[in-house]
């Protein structure tokens, strides 16, 4: 229930405030506007507003739409002709059509700066035992390394304050074909060295589970044994949750990331290898002896001993000031459009794998993590999908408002609208690419399953 609430609240938040902002730059122009509707579909809800305007609500909440008065979609009276959206001067259509993303643009930068104002408590960029032959582990990632800042060419550096800042560099890096410099430290902040983390190795990869081992960049975390699978061969060893993990084959465990990699290692061939673990339980130390069971993971075979591991990692609150929190909000949302819209390119072209695609499942899946995260969260996730509603529009697909605008760029160089049957040519070779795009975005949604078992 959450995560449907989550979602609609989201869906209707956003399409009332792209709509809301054709409708304000539509009445500021002069033009007439007759309905404003948020959702389609049998009218639930409907008000006359003071300036003729009819607001409703439609049953399906899954779209919105303005109609404004025009001459193209039937007669119009002599006294209203002057507030006919083709009457008015082409700047002023332009401006109608390119408001409604405008505004979700505005609305992104600003949740993103209430998110830097409130502040919250998240990881810190502290990086645990790399998995083997990851690019973590080529770059030389030691457990305990703590990231300050990130670089695309070493030489300009921008500051991470937090482990989200670390991956969303990451996943931008990897995105763009580029490749991504670390600067790190100790844990006391000693110890100053530059690592390069070689993100352009995985260009086109679909984010998933096996991307982010193959990339290797986790959390520190204290191997502790959280959960234990009934029937697996963890629970037949006599794993508990709540064991802390000291040594495997006499090997002393120093965190989580160490744990996964020892665990996934343990066989030789086809054949799972016993281990020989010493475990801390109750203020005892305990001798086990787990074998694991061999299954497949992406098209290797590994081994599993069906038990979640790790502790949640060391936290920080990051909060920010008015002015910076206002620039942090501006910075964050030019940088996540730019990355868009290269990534977008690099699909088109397929330099980039179209399973980074989400589609309606993935929304709302992560509506309802994030609202159950808490208030900033989910705030940062309606700034993120805000703001690829507004990239989106800008398209330069017929169906969408980026459309309308190329058709408005091409009268403005020629001197003459676009004719009526190119119009309607475009508009069916639009609405196809955008039922191809959105048939991609849900198959993309059911196969994106992951586990997190160990």
């Amino acid at each position: 229930m959450t995560t449907l609430v989550a979602f609609l609240v989201a869906l209707a938040l956003l399409i009332a405030v792209h709509e809301w902002g054709h409708y304000r730059v539509a009445r500021a122009c002069g033009v007439k506007v007759l309905r404003f509707s948020i959702g389609f579909g049998r009218v639930i809800w409907r008000r006359i507003g003071r300036d003729g305007t009819e607001f409703t609500l439609g049953a399906l909440p899954l779209g919105g739409y303005v109609r404004m008065l025009d001459e193209r979609d039937g007669a119009v009276a002599p006294q209203e002709r002057e507030q006919a959206f083709n009457q008015r001067p082409l700047r002023q259509r332009a401006a109608i059509v390119a408001a409604g993303p405008a505004a979700n643009w505005v609305l992104a930068i600003l949740l993103f700066a209430v998110v830097a104002w409130l502040g919250s408590e998240v990881p810190k960029a502290v990086l645990g035992t790399p998995p083997a032959g990851s690019l973590a582990e080529r770059a030389g990632v030691h457990a305990g390394d703590w990231v300050r800042a990130v670089s695309a060419d070493g030489q300009q550096w921008d500051e991470i304050e937090s482990l989200p800042d670390l991956q969303a560099a990451v996943a931008r890096a990897q995105a763009l074909a580029e490749p991504l410099h670390l600067s790190v430290t100790e844990g006391e902040g000693h110890g100053a060295r530059s690592l390069r983390l070689d993100t352009e190795r995985l260009a086109g990869r679909a984010p998933d589970a096996r991307l982010a081992g193959e990339i290797g960049l986790v959390p520190l975390q204290e191997p502790l044994i959280q959960q234990v699978a009934p029937g697996g061969p963890g629970a037949a060893a006599g794993l508990l949750a709540g064991d802390r993990v000291l040594s495997i084959d006499g090997q002393s465990v120093p965190d989580a990331g160490f744990l996964r990699d020892a665990i996934r290692r343990s066989h030789d061939g086809e054949q799972p290898r016993p281990m020989l673990w010493q475990v801390q339980r109750a203020g005892q130390a305990v001798e086990l002896r787990p074998v694991p069971r061999m299954v497949d993971d992406g098209g290797q075979r590994i081994a599993r001993l069906e038990i979640g591991v790790g502790s949640l990692p060391e936290r920080v609150f990051v909060r920010h000031g008015f002015g910076d929190g206002l620039w942090r909000g501006a910075q964050q949302s030019w940088d996540m459009a730019a990355t868009t819209v290269q990534l977008l390119g690099r699909m088109l072209v397929g330099q980039a794998s179209v399973k980074n695609l989400g589609g309606p499942l993935a929304i709302a899946d992560a509506a309802g993590q994030s609202a159950r995260a808490g208030l900033v969260p989910y705030l940062e996730f309606l700034a993120r999908i805000s703001l690829s509603l507004a990239v989106l529009n800008l398209l330069p697909l017929p169906m969408l408002d980026g459309g309308h605008l190329m058709y408005h760029l091409f009268e403005g160089l020629s001197g003459r609208p676009v004719s009526e049957w190119w119009q309607r040519q475009l508009q069916r070779a639009g609405a196809l690419i955008l039922v191809l795009m959105m048939a991609l975005a849900f198959t993309n949604d059911i196969a994106a399953r992951l586990t997190g078992w160990h």
